[in-house]
């Protein structure tokens, strides 16, 4: 009897951890998956790089740990801040708020940072420290890392490089004398001479890379006053703002019209100083206004720095963020994040794009790496160079400020080179120039 009741009780318990696996698989099987919205700022092209990383993320690493992710909008860096703030706010027409996007430090603060996930509590120091101090560092907000870099852009100096044999050839001239600003002002000294009358380099961002040469010279300098404008008593920063008013309006330089690889590409000028992701903009082939054209072997140096001074250039780009709702949402974000910034996958991407990587890993892989053209490969080049050598700085000038400034330059520096060559004297043109600052 008592053989026969343990039995019966064995296969009670057999049955019931049977039970008890069978239910366990079926509701790992019939789970619903994590999903998570994302808007994006990478939408310019029909198909972007972007979708293609999601797609591959829920074909893979999403399906295996019951994540989806579903892009739900595409912006673009400058718009993307309102339609954040609109969702916040449940406005109407507004879209539902995402729980992933990518954005500026700046629409994080205004977005609130006690609403969004703090990478820090989800990356431990050491999956930290491979990413590049300086794209990290733009991302934190009181000890808390609200913005987790993908992609970083900076300065770059653009040079036909067809055009540039030509002249150093009758000049002298050569790439080492462009790595520092005074040999780049020499340069467009000559060049304007050298070409009858043509301007050597056109800027998109003339204050920044002013801002940039005087930190060079001057680390740590404060250039902005409390408002967050130029400070008209600082001395060190308006030497440098002059030297660059002084060849602009002699017109050795100019502020580009739009962005200075159409000027290049019509051999206006023979060289641009714009954002890193511009060379998807830039021709194979340079088209002269007599319609002779040639190859453009565009050419990718650092920007110029001081002589004797620090390397430094500027920290633009957006980086992803997590709105907070749930753990489980903030949990399977950070999956999702770890898997899109892998070194070789950021390499992959940003190389597409023209931005800097933003793991040391991928910096490391740029000289193995295969790009489209030579073009590409010599900007990376020289962005891992930078990577080694420079400081990278966030832009913080009042944007609408700024562009005035460009459009009051683009009105009238035509003009401030007729009048000297007319026999203005340039320190007057230049008072005139430097009052576009306060309008």
């Amino acid at each position: 009897m008592k053989t026969h009741r343990w039995k019966s009780l064995s296969f009670l318990l057999s049955f019931l951890f049977l039970s008890c696996l069978l239910l366990t698989a079926c509701g790992d099987k019939n789970r619903e998956p994590v999903s998570l919205t994302m808007w994006h700022v990478y939408g310019e092209q029909a198909t972007t790089p972007m979708d293609d990383l999601v797609d591959e993320f829920n074909e893979t690493v999403g399906k295996e740990k019951g994540i989806v992710i579903n892009v739900t909008a595409y912006s673009n860096s400058a718009e993307i801040g309102n339609s954040l703030l609109d969702a916040q706010a449940d406005n109407s027409g507004s879209k539902t708020m995402p729980d992933l996007f990518f954005c500026h430090i700046g629409n994080a603060d205004d977005l609130g940072i006690e609403n969004l996930v703090d990478w820090k509590d989800y990356f431990s120091p050491e999956e930290l420290d491979d990413f590049v101090p300086d794209f990290l560092n733009d991302g934190m907000r009181e000890e808390r890392l609200v913005i987790l870099p993908f992609s970083k852009s900076t300065h770059m100096f653009y040079i036909n490089g067809s055009m540039f044999d030509r002249f150093s050839k009758a000049t002298g001239v050569d790439y080492d004398q462009l790595k520092t600003w005074d040999g780049f002002f020499d340069a467009a000294e000559k060049f304007y001479t050298w070409s009858g009358g043509k301007p050597f380099c056109a800027l998109d961002y003339i204050l920044r890379d002013v801002e940039l040469a005087c930190l060079s010279k001057y680390p740590g300098l404060k250039i902005h006053n409390n408002e967050g404008w130029y400070d008209p008593g600082n001395q060190e920063f308006h030497e440098t703002l002059d030297r660059f008013l002084s060849s602009l309006v002699k017109g050795h330089i100019v502020v580009s019209d739009l962005y200075a690889n159409t000027q290049m590409m019509t051999g206006e000028t023979m060289a641009g100083i714009s954002s890193s992701a511009a060379i998807l903009y830039y021709n194979d082939v340079v088209t002269y206004p007599d319609n002779t054209s040639e190859d453009m072997d565009l050419q990718v140096l650092p920007l110029p720095i001081s002589p004797g001074g620090k390397g430094i250039d500027t920290l633009a780009g957006t980086g992803l963020c997590a709105y907070k709702t749930t753990e489980v949402k903030a949990k399977a974000a950070a999956i999702f994040a770890k898997w899109i910034t892998e070194g070789e996958r950021n390499l992959k991407f940003v190389a597409e794009t023209g931005y800097m990587p933003i793991r040391k890993e991928a910096f490391q892989k740029i000289s193995d790496f295969s790009f489209k053209n030579q073009s590409y490969q010599r900007q990376y080049q020289a962005m891992s160079e930078m990577k080694e050598t420079y400081a990278f700085l966030p832009e913080t000038y009042d944007y609408n400020k700024v562009q005035s400034f460009y459009d009051f330059i683009k009105l009238h520096q035509k003009d401030w080179e007729k009048r000297y060559t007319q026999g203005e004297e340039a320190k007057t043109l230049v008072e005139e120039c430097r009052e576009g600052l306060s309008k």
